[in-house]
């Protein structure tokens, strides 16, 4: 049975590093492309949320053939990117309606540093989202959204939770972990969050309750898969 899955990404072109320069980013291509071809081709609906409703931006550096496995999958995936329309005719964050929706997922891309860490309505959707018991799953940078998920007391959403993110190890690799304003496995960590910390690149998901999480961009296609299992 068809099942509508919502996708909240970044709405943001920059991430603005420690020396206040703007980096241009916004979504990681292969993040957003290999859960959707995954959704789709088991036969469910996907819209697409941003804040505000702006088009996302997807990241140049995500296109280019080294970090796909060369010429070939990079034309594919951009190929691919090119042809989903939910992703250009997104809706806006504010008007999302979880009941509308049987699963949620974030793709990632150093763009929800940005925005989606300060988010109060991405955050207060994520903690309806966790609660509700629907799948769940963020991958890569974007569990810096979870940040923005705040209870009452002050407490993070997602404290005690198991989840695989975008380590501290792979920032460094990435050239970026003496440059940014914060890292990503630190924060979590900090706000009581348990991250699981793979190897460097390697595919790596964590599944806690309702909540699949994984480290990078390798482990886009097998979150999908570890989703789809539980609309099943």
């Amino acid at each position: 049975m068809s099942k509508k899955i919502l996708f909240v990404m970044t709405g943001v072109d920059y991430w603005t590093l420690a020396d206040g320069t703007k980096h241009p980013t916004g979504f990681w291509a292969e993040e957003a492309v290999a859960p959707y071809e995954a959704f789709k081709a088991a036969g469910h609906a996907v819209t697409v949320a941003t804040p505000g409703g702006v088009v996302p931006t997807v990241d140049a550096g995500s296109l280019v053939p080294q970090v796909n496995g060369g010429e070939e999958n990079a034309r594919r995936i951009a190929d691919t990117l090119a042809s989903i329309e939910e992703i250009k005719h997104p809706i806006k964050l504010a008007d999302v309606n979880l009941a509308d929706y049987d699963a949620v997922f974030y793709p990632g891309g150093h763009g929800p540093m940005e925005d989606l860490a300060v988010n109060t309505t991405s955050g207060e959707l994520l903690t309806l989202a966790l609660k509700s018991g629907k799948p769940l799953g963020v991958v890569c940078h974007a569990p810096a959204a979870l940040l923005a998920a705040v209870e009452e007391d002050g407490g993070n959403s997602f404290r005690g939770y198991k989840v695989a993110a975008f380590t501290n190890a792979e920032e460094a690799q990435a050239g970026f972990a003496d440059k940014a304003k914060w890292l990503l496995e630190t924060r979590l960590v900090e706000a009581g969050i348990d991250v699981q910390v793979g190897e460097p690149w390697a595919p790596h998901v964590v599944v806690d309750r309702n909540l699949v999480t994984g480290q990078n961009p390798a482990s886009s296609a097998p979150l999908a898969q570890e989703l789809l299992k539980k609309l099943a």
